[in-house]
């Protein structure tokens, strides 16, 4: 198998972190993306870099010259990118009407714009040697969107209308786009109890109040029953790669608990949306 140049964000912790460890084992050469290496994450920086196959690169991914200057980085010491894996991502919960704009902008910041900010640098470098393959994590709510996760939903749903659409505007030119959707897996991400900020309205919401905290207890024991892996979704990360480009499907699911759901969701919906790809003009893409 041909030895591939990967950008993987998000790598200090989670998914990210096995992507990391999964990719470079193969052979390919990982950059692995991660803030703060020299104070928060300096010993899972250290860690990482004692890899065989990775190297680490401090990188905020909300700044864009940040970004700009990783990509430029990789670009002049491997003299291409061949993958990009957008895996960092947060989640906030709670009523909707708790957002506040600043909750809003900042997990949009992490889930859609900073995925954009790196698609955006790798883009040339992929259509110049016409070929490439950009991975977006996204999520089972980026597909449905629960009471009390909608706002997550929303950021993940705007992923996932950008991920669609350059599916089909890439392929033409050799460079794939793939979605993985996984459900609720014991990552850190999941672990942590973030609330969006404006709890005083909660004293307008009743008894409605104490569903989220329902609704967190069901997860937990559903994953204590199912005993979801986290490597689940590092492996289908792996399998994109070993895919022939051009037979990347655009959306995975690696959900043991709800994934069927989904997938039948997007079956029903690939169906129709070809039908309409074909009406508008656009049925050439399709193959």
């Amino acid at each position: 198998m041909e030895k591939k140049i990967v950008l993987i964000t998000g790598t200090n912790s989670g998914f990210g972190w096995l992507m990391a460890h999964s990719v470079a084992a193969l052979g390919h050469h990982v950059y692995a993306a991660m803030r703060d290496t020299k104070g928060k994450n300096a010993d899972k920086a250290a860690a990482l870099s004692a890899v065989e196959n990775v190297t680490v690169l401090d990188v905020s991914i909300t700044d864009e010259q940040s970004v700009k200057e990783a990509v430029s980085t990789i670009l002049s010491t491997a003299g291409h990118i061949d993958i990009l894996v957008n895996n960092a991502g947060t989640a906030v919960h709670g009523v909707t009407e708790s957002f506040t704009s600043e909750d809003l902008q900042a997990m949009f910041d992490v889930n859609f714009f900073a995925p954009w900010r790196f698609i955006k640098q790798v883009l040339p470098a992929m259509r110049n040697q016409s070929e490439g393959l950009i991975i977006n994590i996204s999520s089972g709510f980026g597909r449905i969107s629960f009471p009390f996760t909608s706002m997550y939903s929303a950021s993940k749903f705007a992923l996932e209308g950008m991920s669609e659409g350059l599916h089909y505007e890439l392929r033409p030119l050799g460079i794939d786009v793939a979605m993985i959707e996984p459900g609720a897996f014991p990552t850190e991400m999941q672990q942590k109890d973030n609330v969006a900020s404006d709890t005083a309205v909660y004293a307008g919401y009743g008894a409605i109040e104490a569903i989220p905290s329902k609704m967190n207890a069901a997860i937990g024991s559903l994953m204590e029953k199912h005993q979801p892996n986290p490597q689940a979704v590092a492996d289908a990360v792996v399998h994109l790669i070993g895919l022939q480009s051009g037979t990347r499907p655009l959306r995975t699911v690696v959900d043991p608990i709800t994934g069927k759901f989904i997938e039948a969701a997007n079956q029903a919906t690939a169906e129709e949306f070809k039908k309409g790809m074909t009406l508008f003009g656009l049925g050439e893409l399709l193959y």
